[in-house]
C-alpha cells in the first residue's frame, strides 16, 4: 500500500516536487497558505487540504517546503501544530535552508513525541523540481529513510544519504549555497565589468559560458540580466538569509569566510537598495555606472 505522503509549501520548488509525487502514481495531498495554490494543484489530481494539521493527522509522510527555519517552527509547533496533528511513527521531512544546530535539535524534539524527521534540503531550482530532477542532501535515521525512501526517489535524481543523525545534509546544504552566493555575486561583477567597459553583453555571455571561468550560476542567472527579467526564482533576500547562516555556521567555529562576507554584503546592499523580492540576478544592480539590458517587449 502506498504511503499517504502530504506537500505543505507549494512555491517554486514544492508546486514541483508535489507534481512529482503525482506523476509517480502516489497518493498526494497538499496544503499552502495561498488556498488557490492548493486548489489549482488538487483541479490535476490530489487532495487539497484547508489546514496543516488536516494533511498532517492524514500522511504518514509529510514535506515542509517553506522558507526558513522560523516558518517550520510556526508550522510544527504554532497554532494548530502539525507536530501534534501527525501520526506516531510519522516522518517529517523538512527541506529548507536552515542552521544545522536547529535541524539537528528538531530531530530530538520530535522524537519526544513519537515522530522521526528527515534532515532533507534541497537544490535544482524550479524546473529540476518539476522534472523530479532535484538533489536531496539528507540525514536521519535508518527508520525515517525507511519509511519515506520511494517518496525521496519520486522527487529527486539524486538523494545523498549523509549520516544516522540530522545535521550533516543542512551542514552540506550550507556549504552548496556559500558556493551558489559567492558564484552568482562573482558572475555579476563580472558581467558588471563587462558592462563598464563596452563590452557587448551578449558576445560575453556566449564567449565566459563556453570557456574555463564559466560557473553554472553565471550561465543561468546572468541569462536573467541578458533577457532584462527579474522575475524573482530565488529572491535576492534568499541569499541574505542563507549566506547569513554560512556566517554565522562559521562564526560558531571561528572559521574565517572572506569570499562569502563579501557576497552577503553585496546581497545585503542590494536589499536595502530595493531589489529585496527581485531575482538574485539582481545584486548586480549595485555597481554604478552601467547600463543593463532592457526587458524584452
Amino acid at each position: 500500500m502506498d504511503r499517504q505522503t502530504g506537500v505543505i509549501g507549494l512555491g517554486a520548488m514544492g508546486a514541483g516536487m508535489a507534481g512529482s509525487l503525482r506523476r509517480a502514481g502516489l497518493p498526494v495531498r497538499v496544503f499552502d497558505v495561498r488556498s488557490e495554490a492548493a486548489q489549482k494543484f488538487a483541479a490535476e489530481g490530489g487532495t487539497a487540504c484547508g489546514t496543516a494539521a488536516e494533511l498532517a493527522q492524514q500522511c504518514d509522510v509529510v514535506i515542509s517546503v517553506v522558507v526558513n527555519a522560523a516558518q517550520t517552527e510556526d508550522l510544527l509547533f504554532g497554532a494548530g501544530g502539525v507536530a501534534e496533528a501527525m501520526k506516531p511513527g510519522a516522518v517529517f521531512v523538512m527541506c529548507s535552508t536552515v542552521d544545522p544546530a536547529w535541524s539537528a535539535a528538531l530531530e530530538g524534539r520530535l522524537a519526544e513525541r513519537g515522530l522521526l524527521y528527515l534532515d532533507a534540503p534541497i537544490s535544482g531550482g524550479a524546473a529540476k523540481a518539476a522534472a523530479g530532477q532535484i538533489t536531496m542532501m539528507t540525514s536521519g535515521r535508518p527508520e525515517a529513510y525507511e519509511k519515506c525512501g520511494t517518496v525521496l526517489d519520486a522527487m529527486a535524481a539524486k538523494v545523498y544519504r549523509l549520516g544516522d543523525r540530522a545535521g550533516a545534509g543542512s551542514k552540506v546544504k550550507v556549504i552548496n549555497q556559500l558556493l551558489a552566493g559567492v558564484h552568482i555575486a562573482a558572475a555579476a561583477e563580472a558581467m558588471a565589468l563587462g558592462l563598464r567597459e563596452g563590452v557587448d553583453a551578449a558576445a560575453l555571455y556566449e564567449v565566459i559560458t563556453h570557456s574555463a571561468g564559466n560557473s553554472w550560476m553565471f550561465e543561468n542567472r546572468m541569462a536573467h540580466v541578458l533577457a532584462g527579467d527579474y522575475t524573482p526564482l530565488s529572491a535576492v533576500d534568499i541569499f541574505v538569509k542563507d549566506l547569513g547562516i554560512v556566517l554565522d555556521l562559521a562564526r560558531s567555529s571561528k572559521f574565517p569566510l572572506p569570499l562569502s562576507s563579501t557576497a552577503h554584503q553585496m546581497f545585503m546592499q542590494a536589499s536595502s537598495a530595493g531589489f529585496a523580492k527581485e531575482d538574485d540576478s539582481a545584486v548586480i544592480k549595485i555597481f554604478p555606472g552601467i547600463t543593463l539590458p532592457p526587458a524584452a517587449q
